[in-house]
């Protein structure tokens, strides 16, 4: 929470890609309470000490992480509920219902700011999954009588409404968005302010997932008895959940990073097994490799400079 502190004080739109099951959705609604002021929910923590006003600041939460967004106008469905329901609340702008959905957004942004008295924070959660869901497919939607790939209009309907962030710059206090890719700044990115990208900081890597420290200092206990359930010392336990969860790296300090939902699983059932892989198949990665020359030996051999992974097209 310490790490989250600074986040908050020190910048305005962020942007943090991390793997699946990473533990983004968890951080997204730590943020949430957070801005909603629940200092109660942080109590022992350091943020706690930290953390001298508390204040409630009105919060616009978007997950695409529960929607399938395979048929062609599922995206624009989320959306416009997402802002009608918002224009309940605080009004519609007067310019109509024919206004884009980032300008109505932004008019809300804007009334939420006047009758709270605080700028506004927006938490997108999986904000590339519209994409993700048809990257490299031929799913097409037929639209105002021109055919589009759904990629394509997706792409162009996510660029049209995060372009809300660069109308609406005074009315927001912090924007935060996560996904496991990065698209290239030209395709989603460039409507609006250019979020900083903490994807690889050295100051935020361990932001998401446990490091050794925190894995010997916080589960101590579980690993004790692991190692019992398993008939092993406790630095044999130590060893194989390092061997099978750790060896993740999100800066160039190279800190290793366990992930998660696999370490978490493997307390919660006394068994090392391959629970991040099992809990899904990245199929928008599956289709890209299967019209490619890379060797995957290769690939997993060596380590790759960031720029060469973080950008998609």
């Amino acid at each position: 929470t310490a790490l989250i502190y600074q986040l908050v004080k020190e910048g305005v739109i962020y942007f943090l890609s991390r793997p699946r099951r990473f533990g983004k959705s968890l951080l997204v609604s730590t943020l949430k309470n957070y801005f909603l002021g629940r200092k109660e929910l942080f109590k022992g923590l350091a943020i706690e000490q930290l953390e001298t006003e508390w204040n409630t600041y009105p919060i616009f939460h978007i997950d695409f992480n529960g929607t399938n967004f395979t048929s062609g106008d599922m995206l624009e469905k989320v959306l416009e509920g997402f802002v009608a329901g918002l224009e309940a609340e605080y009004g519609h702008d007067p310019r109509g219902e024919n206004t884009s959905l980032g300008i109505r957004f932004a008019y809300v942004l804007a009334r939420a700011h006047e009758r709270h008295g605080r700028r506004c924070v927006v938490l997108i959660d999986e904000y590339d999954k519209p994409i993700l869901d048809v990257l490299d497919t031929d799913h097409k939607v037929v639209v105002d009588g021109q055919e589009w790939l759904i990629e394509d209009r997706n792409r162009e309907i996510l660029k049209g409404f995060y372009s809300v962030f660069k109308a609406a710059d005074g009315d927001l206090q912090f924007v935060f968005l996560t996904g496991v890719t990065k698209f290239s700044q030209v395709s989603v990115f460039s409507g609006f302010n250019q979020p900083a990208d903490i994807s690889m900081d050295p100051r935020y890597e361990a932001l998401c997932g446990i490091t050794q420290e925190e894995l010997e200092s916080t589960f101590g206990e579980s690993i004790r008895e692991m190692a019992e359930a398993n008939d092993c010392t406790e630095d044999e336990m130590k060893a194989t959940l390092k061997l099978q969860y750790d060896g993740y790296h999100f800066s160039k300090r190279m800190t290793n990073i366990y992930n998660p939902f696999s370490l978490l699983n493997a307390f919660a059932s006394q068994d090392v097994r391959d629970y991040w892989f099992s809990s899904g198949t990245p199929t928008y990665l599956i289709r890209l490799l299967a019209h490619t020359d890379e060797n995957l030996d290769e690939m997993t051999g060596k380590y790759y400079d960031p720029q060469e992974f973080i950008d998609y097209k």
